[in-house]
C-alpha cells in the first residue's frame, strides 16, 4: 500500500496545489505532526468520518429501498445522497493530507466541518424539501460533523497548524 501511495504522490501533490491555494507548500512541524496526541486526534476524526460514511450508506439505502417498493423519492433526496457521500471523500482525503502535516488540508477540514452543518441544517428546515428520515439523517451528520470540528479546534492541533504569516507584499 506504501509503493502505491508513494507512486500517487505526485498525483496528491498536484490535488494539493489545486485544493491548497498560496498554502499548498505550508506544512507543519513532523515533530508537532507525529506527537502521539495528534495522532490520537486524527484517529478519533477518521473514524467520525467512517460514522459519516455509514449514515451517508444508510441514505443511499433507504432511498434505494423506498424507491425499488415503489414509493417515491424525489431527486433532492438523491442529489443529497450524493453530496453526501462526495463530501464525505473530500473530508477523508482532507484529513489524511491534515494528518500528514498539510496546514492547507487543516484549515480545509477545519472550515468544511463548521460551514456544512450550518448548511445541512439549515436545509433540514425547510418544510416539506426533504422526508422526515432524511431531515434525522441530516441532523446527525450535522452532529457528527461539529465533533470532529471539536477535535480540529482543539489546544493541540490548533498548535500544530498555526496560521502561516502572510507574505510581505499581502499586508
Amino acid at each position: 500500500m506504501n509503493a502505491l501511495l508513494h507512486r500517487l504522490e505526485p498525483t496528491f501533490r498536484f490535488l494539493d496545489r489545486v485544493a491548497g491555494g498560496r498554502h499548498a507548500g505550508v506544512t507543519a512541524n513532523p515533530e508537532a505532526v507525529a506527537h502521539p496526541t495528534t495522532r490520537k486526534l486524527f484517529g478519533r476524526v477518521a473514524w467520525l468520518l467512517v460514522v459519516e460514511l455509514l449514515l451517508g450508506i444508510g441514505a443511499v439505502a433507504v432511498a434505494l429501498g423506498l424507491a425499488l417498493h415503489g414509493d417515491p423519492v424525489t431527486w433532492i433526496v438523491w442529489m443529497r445522497t450524493v453530496v453526501v457521500l462526495g463530501i464525505t471523500a473530500t473530508l477523508f482525503y482532507f484529513t489524511w493530507r491534515a494528518s500528514r502535516g498539510w496546514y492547507w488540508a487543516y484549515q480545509r477540514l477545519t472550515l468544511f466541518t463548521r460551514i456544512f452543518p450550518v448548511i445541512t441544517l439549515t436545509l433540514a428546515a425547510i418544510p416539506h424539501l426533504y422526508p422526515a428520515w432524511m431531515i434525522t439523517e441530516q441532523i446527525a451528520f450535522s452532529l457528527v460533523l461539529l465533533g470532529i470540528a471539536a477535535y480540529l479546534g482543539s489546544p493541540q492541533l490548533r498548535e500544530v497548524f498555526p496560521r502561516p504569516a502572510k507574505p510581505r507584499n499581502e499586508r
